[in-house]
C-alpha cells in the first residue's frame, strides 16, 4: 500500500510539469493549445534517443525542453503571423509533430530498459529504489518550476505576458507587442511539456509515438481540479494548486482503478471529470440564483 501511495504521488508530481504548461496557455494566455499532444511525446522521443546514444539522461531532459520550446514557437508563429486561429494552429503543429517524432525515433517505440535514467542516477547516489528516486526528482522539479515561474511572472516581461491574456487591447496601448508575448507564452508552455514528456518517458522506461493522446485533457483535469479544490486567490496559490491538482487527479485515477474500473474507460472517465469540473461555476451560479 505504501508503494502504491508513493507511486501515485510521484506520478502526479512528474505529470505536474505538463499541467503547469497547460496552465500557462489555458489560464495565463487564455489560449487553447493542442500542441502539447505532439510536444509531450516529442520530449520523450528526444530524451529516449539521446539516452540510447549514450548521452547523460539529465542533459537529455533539457534538450527535450528545447525541442518543446521550438514546437511552441512554431505554433505561435503560425497563429500570430499567418493569422490562423490558435486552436487550429495547435492542431496543425500537433499533426506535423507525429511525423517528426517518428523521424526522431526511427520507429514507433524506443525502449529504455536496462538503460541509465535520471532515476537510476539519483538512486545510485542516494542508494534508494527507483520509485523513491522518482519521488525525490518530482518534488525537486515541482518546487523549482513553481519558484521559477513565480519569479518570472513578477518581472516586467512576465507581467506583460499575463496582461496579454487578460486584456490585450490595454497592454497594446502600453506599447507591448502582444504577438511576441503569445509566442513567448507558447514557447515556455511547450518547453515544460517537452521536459515532462522526457521525465515520464524515463519513468515508464519507453517512448512511444502515441503516448501524447489525451495529454491535453489530463493537463486540463489537473488545472481545473486544483482550482476547484485549492482555490485561486493569488498567482502563487494558482501555481501550487496546479501541482496539487495533478496529484489529486492521479489519486482519483488510482482509486477508480482500485475499485475495478476497466483501464480502457480511463479516457472516458477523465473527459467526464473535466466536463463536470468546468461546469461547476455555472452550476453553482444557477444554484445560488435559485
Amino acid at each position: 500500500m505504501l508503494d502504491l501511495v508513493v507511486g501515485t504521488i510521484t506520478t502526479g508530481l512528474l505529470w505536474s510539469l505538463l499541467a503547469v504548461g497547460v496552465f500557462i496557455t489555458f489560464r495565463v494566455l487564455d489560449v487553447a493549445d493542442l500542441t502539447v499532444e505532439g510536444t509531450f511525446p516529442m520530449g520523450a522521443a528526444i530524451s529516449a534517443i539521446l539516452i540510447t546514444s549514450g548521452m547523460n539522461p539529465i542533459l537529455s531532459i533539457l534538450i527535450a525542453g528545447i525541442g518543446g520550446m521550438a514546437a511552441g514557437a512554431v505554433t505561435g508563429w503560425i497563429h500570430t503571423k499567418l493569422k490562423i486561429p490558435a486552436l487550429l494552429a495547435g492542431i496543425l503543429t500537433m499533426i506535423a509533430l507525429y511525423s517528426i517524432n517518428l523521424h526522431i525515433m526511427g520507429k514507433a517505440n524506443v525502449s529504455l530498459l536496462r538503460m541509465d535514467t535520471i532515476y537510476t542516477i539519483i538512486g545510485s547516489v542516494l542508494h534508494t529504489p527507483n520509485m523513491w528516486s522518482a519521488a525525490i526528482v518530482g518534488v525537486i522539479v515541482a518546487v523549482v518550476v513553481c519558484l521559477l515561474l513565480f519569479w518570472f511572472f513578477g518581472t516586467e516581461i512576465g507581467t506583460a505576458l499575463r496582461a496579454t491574456g487578460v486584456n490585450p487591447q490595454m497592454i497594446r496601448a502600453q506599447g507591448v507587442n502582444t504577438d511576441n508575448m503569445i509566442v513567448l507564452g507558447l514557447l515556455i508552455s511547450n518547453g515544460f511539456v517537452g521536459m515532462s514528456g522526457a521525465l515520464i518517458g524515463q519513468f515508464q522506461g519507453f517512448a512511444d509515438v502515441g503516448m501524447g493522446i489525451g495529454t491535453i485533457v489530463i493537463g486540463l483535469a489537473s488545472v481545473i481540479i486544483g482550482e476547484v479544490v485549492f482555490g485561486t486567490k493569488s498567482f502563487v496559490r494558482s501555481l501550487i494548486a496546479v501541482v496539487l491538482g495533478s496529484i489529486v487527479y492521479r489519486i482519483v485515477i488510482a482509486a477508480v482503478l482500485y475499485m475495478g474500473m476497466p483501464p480502457n474507460d480511463l479516457k472516458l472517465f477523465t473527459a467526464i471529470l473535466v466536463a463536470i469540473a468546468l461546469s461547476l461555476p455555472t452550476l453553482k451560479a444557477k444554484w445560488l440564483a435559485r
